[in-house]
């Protein structure tokens, strides 16, 4: 192997989770260097600015970049580097089926620049298996490098803060590549948990889909006190109040994202369709959109009301509409409103009102996802629909 000019090489690193991860290992004083064909973000982070909502990671940024961090739109920057880090997970189809083909053609494209030697770090979510797979077909053509799989399980928003302080799991066919990724990642945090790559697979698939379930719960149960005429928040605040044995029961709303949906069927697909537990909670997070309209529909004739959905993306104070239900709840809306009015605080898009005009031409105003800013606004007699209690709860 030639000469490490870098510690780590973050494949896709100019995305929600590889720029995290890099401006981490760069503030620790690893020399990181980015590989992203993405043009703009590429832009974006070499002028010391976030292509995206991350909680104080531009600070970071502008005091690492140019020194610490590089990036790069050439994969000739893999070959010069000890750690190759890939933030690319096993994708799913139209029918949430995964395809490792894709996998394998991304490595196809990118094995003329792996060397023996290196340690590559496998870092976003994967189909049960997918990580032995690839150690296989690595080592076809370099039998002396080595894949880890370390999944991130970082709270998109809040990855500054939860890098450094979750513990890593790490998982590895080699012993000697798991001890040179554990004191890699002990630059960011001390704790590691060591498990196979199987279980390191499945560990951060049940996370997401545990969460995906839990979300489902509570939506759930404000359906059932929706469509029987009960307050759902009182009997929430009933339920959580001075008792510790749901203390973690969530509130309704959204549950949306690239990740939590996405995982809870790549489980699914790994068990031949028998985690009915995922199933239903799919049918009942995703139906929420389709449920509010329906409910709305009893209490008035939408045909003649215009609806306005404010919060687009798919959490609060975030700038990722992706998997957002907000789109799926415009795209129901358009079907039976007079007209459909969007705004967010964070995404721009052609159409979308600012969030004061939105309220002064809707009859109707959902919030899509609960940003701060909403609470400080003036509703007046609009017919409010806060799933997420953000603002009021006003029955439908």
């Amino acid at each position: 192997m030639l000469k490490a000019r870098y510690d780590v090489c973050v494949i896709g690193g100019a995305g929600h989770v590889g720029l995290p991860l890099s401006i981490a290992f760069a503030n620790k004083g690893k020399r990181v260097i980015i590989y992203d064909i993405n043009e703009k973000a590429i832009e974006d982070i070499n002028s010391g600015k976030m292509p995206f909502l991350e909680e104080n990671a531009e600070p970071i940024l502008r005091k690492v970049i140019g020194k610490k961090l590089f990036t790069t739109n050439s994969p000739e920057a893999i070959i010069s580097s000890k750690f190759v880090v890939v933030i690319i997970g096993t994708p799913v189809d139209e029918h949430l089926n995964p395809r490792f083909h894709d996998m394998k053609v991304f490595f196809e494209q990118i094995m003329p620049y792996l060397r023996n030697g290196q340690i590559v770090i496998l870092r976003s979510t994967l189909f049960p298996g997918i990580t032995g797979k690839l150690n296989v077909f690595l080592k076809k053509a370099h039998p002396k490098l080595e894949v880890v799989f370390c999944p991130e399980r970082i709270l998109e928003g809040k990855a500054m803060e939860e890098l450094y302080g979750l513990p890593q799991i790490i998982s590895g066919f080699n012993k000697k590549a798991v001890a040179e990724t554990k004191k890699l990642f002990s630059a960011l945090t001390a704790e590691m948990i060591e498990v196979p790559p199987l279980e390191a697979e499945l560990a951060k698939l049940f996370t997401n889909s545990w969460r995906y379930v839990q979300f489902a719960i509570a939506n759930q149960f404000f359906m059932i006190a929706q469509e029987y005429g009960a307050d759902f928040f009182k009997i929430y605040n009933a339920m959580t109040k001075n008792y510790p044995r749901t203390k973690n029961f969530p509130k309704p709303g959204f549950a949306a994202g690239p990740c939590l949906f996405k995982d809870t069927m790549q489980i699914s697909a790994f068990t031949n369709n028998r985690f009915f537990l995922g199933h239903s909670a799919m049918l009942v997070n995703e139906g929420l959109p389709d449920f509010l309209i329906e409910q709305l529909k009893k209490k008035f004739d939408l045909s003649k009301m215009k609806v306005g959905i404010l919060g687009m993306a798919f959490k609060a104070e975030s700038d990722d509409k992706r998997e957002s239900l907000s789109y799926k709840l415009k795209k129901i809306a358009e079907v039976e409103a007079k007209e459909v009015y969007c705004s967010d605080e964070y995404i721009k898009e052609s159409g979308f009102l600012r969030a004061e005009e939105l309220i002064r031409r809707s009859d109707i105003v959902i919030i899509g996802a609960p940003h701060k800013r909403y609470k400080t606004l003036k509703f007046g007699k609009k017919v409010l629909v806060d799933v997420w209690n953000h603002i009021k709860f006003t029955k439908i």
